[in-house]
């Protein structure tokens, strides 16, 4: 049995209330949820939130809201992985049995039914213990500039100023949209970055929606690649 864990808490400041926040008409939660629910995978859909309003909007959707996350797990330093460690081991008090866990962020409108697919399988192919959407750096990392106080640049690493960005290694970063784990490396907290596959994923359809500007490109792209139903 898998489950999916939706971590939401209702202490957003950057984008205040963002788990909440209209989104094209749906509260932004609701996309994780449908998401879900439509992919088939899963036989609970949790969201772990500390948040009563967060918690109605949820079971309005569709989703199962068995417990309340404890106010030390829902701050603004809490990690993504103590969270669904809290959240299998109060699944588990239920007595429900899973061998899977899909933590699977609430901010994502553009999350892909075969992107939950495709991640699953290839963490049950074996090897590692998450798996988790990735994508390319639409730039050579290795060519990364900083700016310095009187405004001039400088190479982070000089030894690959002129070399041709053909001949670099590719880099690829967290999509931020959700992580495939096994129940059991949940609760041993182990890293997810260094003991996961990633599932390659386009950037066009990456967004990581952090700030009032974020949300704004967000739903500019969102309509432009017509997803919306508005």
């Amino acid at each position: 049995m898998n489950i999916a864990i939706i971590p939401a808490r209702g202490g957003s400041k950057r984008v205040v209330r963002k788990n909440v926040k209209l989104f094209d008409g749906k509260p932004m939660l609701a996309y994780a949820i449908t998401a879900a629910r439509a992919s088939g995978l899963f036989e609970h859909i949790v969201v772990s939130t500390e948040d009563e309003e967060i918690a109605t909007i949820a079971r309005k959707w569709g989703a199962e809201t068995p417990f309340v996350r404890p106010a030390n797990l829902a701050n603004d330093y809490t990690a993504t992985v103590p969270v669904i460690d809290h959240g299998v081991q109060a699944c588990r008090a239920l007595g429900w049995v899973f061998e899977y866990v899909c933590c699977v962020y609430p901010g994502v409108p553009f999350i892909q039914i075969d992107d939950l697919k495709a991640a699953l399988v290839l963490l049950m192919a074996g090897g590692a213990d998450y798996c988790f959407p990735v994508t390319r750096f639409p730039s050579a990392i290795q060519r990364a500039l900083r700016r310095l106080d009187d405004g001039k640049m400088q190479p982070f690493f000089p030894q690959f100023e002129t070399t041709g960005t053909q001949d670099l290694e590719p880099a690829y970063h967290d999509a931020g949209q959700f992580y495939w784990g096994k129940a059991e490396a949940w609760l041993r907290n182990t890293r997810i970055h260094s003991d996961g596959i990633g599932c390659v994923i386009p950037n066009w359809r990456v967004v990581d929606i952090d700030t009032p500007e974020d949300w704004r490109r967000a739903e500019v792209l969102f309509k432009s690649l017509s997803l919306s139903t508005g």
